[in-house]
């Protein structure tokens, strides 16, 4: 690893860290992020939609395999637009990827890797969750072909991850292994991916390998990773409960406060002395976007900080304009609430949610919306009773999810995190009783946005970076 970014961009929701707010950041000589979330059905949609700015097409043209880019353009580019027709249903991933999945999924990785790097020399990263399983290893390697500084992953384990760069750096096979429910003791489930089916007798050129930040919330898991993963480990992003997104469940047993939120206690915090004594990079994230923060975390040993919620809402980020604007107000009139619902995820991780009219947050809208499940990004497999993989997820309609075997208890209060977070970006589904409503999910420092907007409506990611450097040039002051 290089000079380690003293900031780092949350790589947030599904395309709220887009690729604009990555360079952005990128530009400013920090570590900016895309998210690597629902990357296929977000360059789909934006295909649909007619690529506005012909970005999309622009970074499909410099994708290296041949074929594969004009085969996407003829399936989902509208030169019209949409003009408020659903947007095309995509094959819901299973254990061995279909074609569709590997060429599309390694393309849409590569077009936002590749449009965030664009123009600059600055270092780009990508964010993925290890609970979404499936469209992992395709994901990474379109990222690697765009050139990516860093991966980024946290929600789970990602143990196989850094060995699974190894390989796809060098265009070989990687595997990693699937969670599955139901297995037998010693049984084990994985998904592979060839590089080479895509390149046919075309020879790929090297690769760089990038660097493997492991975004974790525990001090032994860090341990774990550094000693027992498949291949390098080169940082660690501490994540604390006030982080917007999923966050790890609390240890012990579990205890929730008057608003039925999970309570965190001193268990909960990470040792930084023994993270520190890994010898490895480390940077704290979770109401860390201030420069009492950043300060703190300096003394404390880290490289720096992981920023998201004041880059969320900042005017290169993907969310919908209007989505940001109701927040930003509320945010300056000090009318805002976020919750971390225990429920709300079909993933059974807690997941904070911003408390707003017109969303899938409000109880009356969460009641109203039909319950389907088209996207699949969170759902479960599970072995089924034939011995074939199953999957299910608890926001599905509650009869399917019992038909496979799920318990009726677990589809309470769940909430379509998929379509949700397509809705906020603005790529919300065309459905018979109108448009997919957003989901929005933050940090607890999104009670603290009104009191850095000091009166203004929006702001730039320039403007919060230049907030949170102000810490320093204070203390040497």
């Amino acid at each position: 690893m290089s000079t380690p970014p003293l900031i780092i961009q949350g790589g947030m929701g599904v395309a709220v860290s887009h690729w604009g707010l990555a360079r952005a950041v990128s530009m400013r000589g920090h570590l900016g992020v895309v998210s690597g979330t629902a990357l296929d059905a977000v360059l789909v949609r934006r295909l649909w939609d007619g690529d506005p700015g012909g970005h999309c097409r622009r970074a499909m043209e410099a994708f290296p395999i041949p074929g594969i880019a004009r085969e996407m353009l003829e399936k989902f580019f509208r030169p019209e637009g949409s003009d408020e027709a659903p947007y095309p249903s995509l094959p819901m991933y299973r254990q061995k990827l279909r074609p569709i999945h590997e060429k599309l999924v390694t393309l849409a990785n590569f077009v936002e890797v590749h449009l965030a790097r664009e123009g600059h020399d600055g270092i780009v990263g990508m964010n993925r969750l290890t609970k979404i399983q499936l469209p992992t290893l395709p994901s990474l390697y379109g990222a690697i072909l765009a050139g990516v500084d860093y991966i980024l992953m946290g929600a789970g384990i990602p143990r196989e991850i850094p060995g699974a760069l190894d390989r796809l750096s060098n265009h070989e096979p990687a595997t990693i292994t699937l969670d599955v429910q139901g297995l037998d003791r010693g049984e084990v489930v994985e998904t592979t991916f060839d590089p080479r089916s895509l390149w046919g007798e075309i020879t790929p050129g090297p690769a760089e390998r990038p660097d493997f930040l492991a975004i974790i919330s525990q001090h032994s898991l860090a341990t774990m990773l550094h000693r027992k993963a498949n291949g390098r480990v080169d940082g660690f992003i501490i994540e604390a409960p006030s982080a917007g997104g999923h966050n790890a469940p609390p240890r012990g047993r579990a205890t929730f406060n008057e608003k039925g939120e999970p309570v965190y206690g001193e268990r909960d915090v990470a040792d930084l002395e023994k993270i520190a004594e890994l010898g490895l990079p480390f940077w704290l994230a979770g109401s860390a976007g201030s420069p009492e923060a950043l300060v703190s975390a300096l003394d404390a040993g880290a490289a720096g900080i992981q920023v998201g919620t004041l880059f969320a809402y900042c005017d290169e980020s993907g969310l919908d304009p209007e989505n940001r604007k109701r927040v930003m107000d509320r945010a300056v009139a000090g009318a805002l609430d976020v919750l971390t619902d225990g429920r709300a995820s079909p993933t059974g991780f807690p997941f904070k949610v911003v408390q707003l009219e017109d969303t899938i947050s409000t109880e009356k809208d969460y009641q109203a919306r039909t319950r389907v499940c088209d996207l699949g990004y969170l759902r479960s497999m599970y072995r089924m009773e034939n011995g074939r993989i199953g999957y299910r997820c608890a926001s599905e309609p509650v009869d399917t999810f019992v038909k496979k075997g799920g318990d009726i208890q677990e589809t309470v209060g769940r909430k379509c995190i998929c379509n949700g977070l397509m809705a906020t970006v603005g790529m919300g589904q065309v459905r018979e009783d109108g448009r997919e409503l957003p989901i929005l999910t933050s940090g607890d420092e999104l009670m603290r946005l009104g009191k850095f907007l000091q009166g203004r409506n929006s702001h730039t990611a320039r403007d919060v970076i230049d907030y949170v450097l102000s810490g320093i040039a204070a203390a040497q002051a």
